[in-house]
């Protein structure tokens, strides 16, 4: 599923437009976007978690030149660990009813 299919598939099942589910999800990914630039986690409870990790620098060999050695920079990558809602769900488990709010 690609971004518009995701965008059709939310609109069909609420009584919003195309246009607005496509808001509400580009400010949700620029929201946690941020969030995680800030080193800070985003938590949807039983969906999962978004966090940044910062990878450190570390040597490397150059795979085109096995005998060189390069430097490889630290560098900060998102990581997502799931939650136990969706773990369940996808091992065919019922999950437990989402509590809205």
């Amino acid at each position: 599923m690609n971004k518009a299919a995701l965008i059709e598939a939310v609109a069909s099942k609420t009584n919003l437009t195309k246009k607005q589910v496509e808001e509400i999800l580009e400010t949700s990914l620029d929201t946690i976007t941020e969030t995680l630039k800030k080193q800070e986690e985003v938590v949807l409870t039983g969906f999962g978690t978004f966090s940044a990790k910062v990878r450190h620098a570390r040597k490397g060999v150059n795979p085109q030149k096995p005998n060189e050695k390069i430097d490889i920079p630290e560098v900060v990558i998102p990581k997502f660990k799931s939650g136990k809602a969706l773990k369940d769900a996808l091992k065919g488990k019922s999950a437990p009813a989402a509590v809205s709010e």
